[in-house]
């Protein structure tokens, strides 16, 4: 067992101009930072310049993307997508971000924040516990969904309360995923 704080990265799958994933990420991040389970980082999607062709080789501007985003990626010990939702799933661009890797979300715990709509975005994070899955990643059970537009402007309104208490749900079974995964990886390595 290693004392090193556990590393999460926060995703913001969105890259479509006036969203508001950062803003919820950003929200996110700072509830994680006051769990104190991890150390927390951010990856905005819109900050890496990655190719939507998954033929052949990658261009080079996404193989530099790429370079920039694997290394953090699979020194995560777990990860929070925080995704909207845009036709009943998650956007182009996280697919993109979760497609170009693959090693890096092995054995390793995801939770999911989803916003947008009537459904609060819970369609696209049921679609990205099925991709997931495939990659060897476990998605936690709880998550954290705002439905209609929620209180981007003001966290501290109404409703910000009950968020903060499905965020510390969702970070104590992050914690437990996170750390029972990371020790499996130190004890044995997993093959996918």
């Amino acid at each position: 067992m290693t004392s090193e704080a556990m590393r999460l990265e926060v995703i913001t799958g969105s890259v479509r101009e006036g969203r508001v994933g950062p803003v919820v990420a950003s929200w996110f991040a700072g509830q994680a930072r006051r769990h104190g389970e991890f150390s927390v980082g951010q990856i905005d999607v819109a900050d890496y310049a990655l190719s939507t062709s998954m033929s052949g080789s990658p261009e080079q501007a996404t193989r530099d993307a790429l370079d920039a985003l694997s290394p953090r990626l699979h020194a995560a010990d777990a990860y929070v997508v925080v995704t909207p939702e845009y036709n009943h799933s998650y956007p182009a661009a996280l697919k993109n971000v979760i497609d170009w890797h693959f090693a890096e979300w092995h054995a390793k715990p995801v939770g999911l924040v989803s916003y947008g709509g009537i459904s609060g975005g819970l369609r696209a994070a049921e679609h990205l516990r099925q991709v997931f899955a495939e990659l060897h990643a476990t998605t936690v059970r709880n998550t954290v969904s705002f439905h209609g537009h929620g209180p981007w402007d003001d966290f501290g309104g109404a409703g910000e309360e009950e968020a903060a208490g499905a965020a510390e749900s969702l970070l104590d079974q992050l914690g437990w995923w996170a750390l029972t995964l990371r020790e499996g990886r130190l004890a044995r390595s997993y093959r996918a």
